[in-house]
């Protein structure tokens, strides 16, 4: 199973803007440690919008 381009695309994308890490960093990533760094970062900003 391939993963689909533009769903990589959208994480790499999340990470870089919240995280400021750079392509090569997000790309060493496994999958499944992306995704999670993506839920993380999900979970901060849902947080923090409920806070304000």
């Amino acid at each position: 199973m391939t993963y689909a381009t533009d769903r990589l695309h959208e994480e790499i994308a999340y990470v870089a803007y919240h995280f400021h890490w750079n392509l090569e960093a997000i790309l060493d990533l496994e999958h499944h440690d992306r995704r999670q760094y993506t839920e993380q970062i999900a979970s901060f900003v849902t947080r923090s919008e409920a806070e304000d």
